[in-house]
This record gives structure tokens, sequence and C-alpha cells, in this order.
């Protein structure tokens, strides 16, 4: 097996973030999901501790396209396909 095909490991798995508070806010609240950026948990932690786990996580901001095909997906999974009834 090579390193290519090999499946990754917990550890290895990149971990995604997207921020849904205001810039100004004293709390951050964002989305964190490890390896598939459609499975998410929210969280909100103060400005400094978010500073924190982001760095300890090694955390990768979610792009515009990313973020839009998630919430394309929630909004499929929540009423169904467009035209069906």
């Amino acid at each position: 097996m090579t390193s290519e095909t090999r499946a990754k490991s917990f550890d290895e798995m990149t971990r995604y973030i997207r921020v849904r508070s205001e810039p100004g806010d004293k709390f951050v609240e964002f989305d964190f999901a490890i390896g598939h950026p459609e499975l998410f948990v929210e969280l909100v932690l103060p400005r400094e501790a978010f500073q924190i786990f982001c760095k300890h996580n090694n955390v990768v901001h979610m792009d515009s396209d990313m973020i839009r095909q998630i919430d394309e997906d929630m909004v499929k999974w929540r009423f169904g396909e467009r035209g069906q009834r």
C-alpha cells in the first residue's frame, strides 16, 4: 500500500473552521470539522482561547466554494431536492 492510497490517520486529518461571528465580538462562534468539512460541530470560545485552539489544531479556514457547497447540501437535506414535491 502506497502513502497515496492509504487512509489518513485521525491525527493526519485536516481540521477546518468556519467563523460565524463578527470580527469585533467578544466570543468567536465557529464551526469545527475534522477530515470532512460537511460534518462539523458548532463551538463558541473567547477570542484568545479561539486563537490558541486554531494554532493547536493547525486549522484551515474554509474557503467560499467549500462554504457554498456545504450550505447548499444543508438546504438539500433540510428541504429536499429542488423541484421535487
